[in-house]
């Protein structure tokens, strides 16, 4: 299981393909990479330790897809196997993406941290502030302007279905 959408990771694929090629360099994979980061593993990928992992100098959406994939199974750096996450792991992997989002570590996400996030990794245009109003006012179920973890995790689970 993802936990983005295949069309989520399309939007993500073109935005990361600057140059409009079909594919994605290393350059712009590991970009994307750093500014994502993992508060628990402070370690960056060479562009060589990059390419040995992949085993190409770019990806097309079909190789980025499992790339993505299998980065994404990954607990702790170790790949547990196997074509399902379980369900503690999916916790676990949800928990540090709402960490992510969550700058200020209150333990909610706002549509300003949203929006942060997105305009770090690149990913806005003009109207994304008021997009990211509305999602969260879509998924904010108690109605208090953000998103606790519960309502992240609903989020999260009713996307990728």
């Amino acid at each position: 299981m993802s936990l983005l959408s295949s069309t989520d990771l399309h939007r993500i694929f073109e935005k990361l393909d600057t140059n409009c090629d079909g594919f994605v360099s290393l350059e712009e994979l590991n970009w994307v990479l750093q500014r994502i980061g993992n508060n628990n593993n402070n370690s960056q990928f060479s562009l060589d330790e990059l390419e040995s992992l992949v085993e190409k100098k770019s990806l097309d959406f079909n190789e980025f897809l499992f790339f993505y994939n299998s980065i994404s199974k990954q607990n702790n750096g170790e790949n547990k196997g196997g074509d399902d996450i379980d369900d503690d792991e999916l916790e676990r992997d949800l928990v540090k993406t709402f960490k992510v989002f969550d700058l200020d570590g209150d333990g909610f996400i706002t549509s300003q941290e949203l929006e942060c996030v997105l305009k770090r990794l690149g990913f806005l245009d003009e109207r994304s502030g008021k997009d990211c109003r509305s999602m969260i006012r879509f998924y904010d179920t108690n109605l208090d302007g953000r998103l606790d973890f519960q309502e992240f995790k609903n989020m999260m689970l009713l996307t990728t279905a």
